[in-house]
């Protein structure tokens, strides 16, 4: 009996430990040897505050009571939004956002949580101290276009700094530079004003090319209106010496002139009626009116024709003027020869007559006087050059 009461003792005291053991292993003692770490995250394990060991993802054990375990350190890509306002060269004050990515090396891990105890706030003040440097020997507009620069030189600056202490920057970006917006409207008046000047010149360009086409327009109209008017004067020339060759076949040679000078006044007249703006024309009606008219006509055509033979018709005209001067010139002068011959042969004639008159009483003296008063009226005439005739004999 006693035997069977120790045997039970014994069995409900290993009973008893077997269920403390589980519940140490499925309780709180399992979650203080075995843990479990995720993807791209790596955990720091301590013993007694000293570092032991990195745990990768997956399943990891550590001494319970004695080992701790740190915040999982991730490994993914981070970005860092940092918002500067600084000054530029030309002493305008703009607000400029950095985004920095940055990740953690898996095997820099114990020196990026070890060596700093804020990675944000470290990596804040090399961003600002480099854009502030990069952005103070900048003017506004070159800030505009150097903006790529900024960014590259405060990656470079992040790069070095940060890679001591187990950082890496993927890439830094300068998402916008913002001055004040007084600043920014005055940009846009000088944008706007820039523009609306390259508007006018080009407006002056095309309207300048418009105005030399339309006048090279109306030079090639003119152009072809001359050669048409021309092409119309020769054509009614033309018609002008066909009617008057039918005319002059028919008998009418002699009024032929007169009648289609008519004609084509009064073609004149009809062609005036109809296009001027004018509602009344006054024409002469009496039969001397007309004739004028016509004298005015003819004289304006024949003007016309002078013109049109040009100087080369004019020298020719007064050539044959003079040469028909000349020729009188020299008919005068043979018929002043002549008549003064004859009134010699005359002045002769009388002499001999008052030769054989001598003696008789009354009539002695007048044939002389007779011959002198002729000679000194052929000399006479002979000096103002008129062509002397023969004298009138009493």
């Amino acid at each position: 009996m006693e035997a069977l009461f120790g045997l039970g003792i014994g069995a409900v005291v290993l009973i008893v430990v077997v269920i403390i053991v589980a519940a140490l292993l499925f309780g709180g003692l399992r979650t203080s040897i075995f843990f479990t770490v995720k993807t791209q995250e790596n955990v720091i394990v301590e013993r007694f505050g000293k570092f032991k060991k990195v745990a990768r993802p997956g399943l990891n054990t550590k001494a319970p009571f004695i080992e701790t375990t740190t915040k999982p350190i991730s490994l993914r890509v981070q970005q860092l939004g940092v918002d500067i306002e600084s000054k530029t060269k030309d002493n305008v004050f703009v607000n400029v956002p950095v985004a920095v990515q940055h990740v953690v090396g898996e095997d820099n891990v114990v020196d990026a949580y070890y060596r700093l105890a804020n990675p944000e706030e470290q990596i804040r003040s090399y961003v600002f101290d480099t854009v502030r440097s990069a952005l103070s020997s900048l003017t506004l507009d070159s800030a505009f276009e150097s903006k790529d620069d900024i960014a590259h030189n405060v990656e470079q600056r992040l790069s070095q700094s940060m890679a001591a202490y187990g950082f890496r920057i993927v890439n830094t970006l300068v998402t916008d530079i913002s001055p004040d917006s007084r600043v920014r409207d005055s940009m846009n008046s000088i944008n706007a004003a820039q523009r609306d000047r390259v508007a006018a010149q080009s407006l002056a360009e095309a309207d300048k090319i418009k105005r030399v086409t339309q006048a090279e327009a109306d030079a090639e109209a003119m152009r072809l209106h001359g050669e048409g008017v021309a092409a119309q004067r020769k054509a009614i020339a033309d018609g002008i010496a066909v009617q008057y060759e039918r005319l002059s076949e028919v008998g009418i040679s002699d009024s032929a002139e007169q009648l289609l000078m008519m004609t084509q006044y009064f073609d004149a007249m009809q062609e005036v009626a109809r296009g001027g703006r004018s509602n009344v024309l006054f024409m002469p009606s009496n039969p001397g009116g007309l004739g004028e008219m016509m004298g005015e006509i003819r004289n304006t055509l024949f003007s016309a024709q002078a013109n049109d033979r040009g100087t080369a018709m004019a020298d020719e005209w007064e050539e044959q003027s003079a040469q028909e001067a000349s020729r009188r010139a020299a008919r005068a002068r043979q018929q002043a020869q002549q008549q003064a011959q004859e009134a010699q042969q005359q002045v002769e004639r009388s002499r001999q007559q008052s030769s054989q008159q001598q003696g008789h009483g009354q009539g002695q003296g007048r044939p002389r006087d007779l011959g002198q008063r002729a000679q000194q009226w052929v000399q006479d005439q002979q000096n103002r050059g008129i062509p002397p005739q023969p004298p009138h004999q009493p």
